[in-house]
């Protein structure tokens, strides 16, 4: 029992930990400053972002397309640009934003 209990705790430290890191990363890579958990900014909020996106079995590819490519918004032009910065943590903050 005792040894199961430390599993459970060990795995639910890894997961809080990694959300931690990733809101960390979020904030490391400027995303922050447009984007927010549940408040609309100048971007969509996260949770918009996941739900926007929640059917589509590439989601992580796409946001990762998204954070290194930039996105188009109405009429073409610019609606997020290119985030260099954030590049080397685009598959972590995907994966990150897909939780929300």
């Amino acid at each position: 029992m005792k040894t199961l209990t430390a599993i459970a705790l060990a795995a639910a430290v890894l997961v809080s930990g990694s959300a931690f890191a990733s809101a960390d990363l979020a904030k490391k890579n400027g995303c922050a400053v447009c984007h927010d958990a549940t408040a609309k900014k100048m971007g969509p909020t996260w949770k918009d972002i996941a739900a926007k996106n929640k059917a589509d079995k590439n989601a992580e590819a796409v946001l990762v397309a998204a954070i290194n490519n930039g996105t188009k918004g109405k009429y073409g032009k610019t609606a997020m640009p290119k985030q260099p910065k954030a590049a080397a943590d685009a598959a972590a903050l995907a994966k990150w934003i897909l939780t929300h």
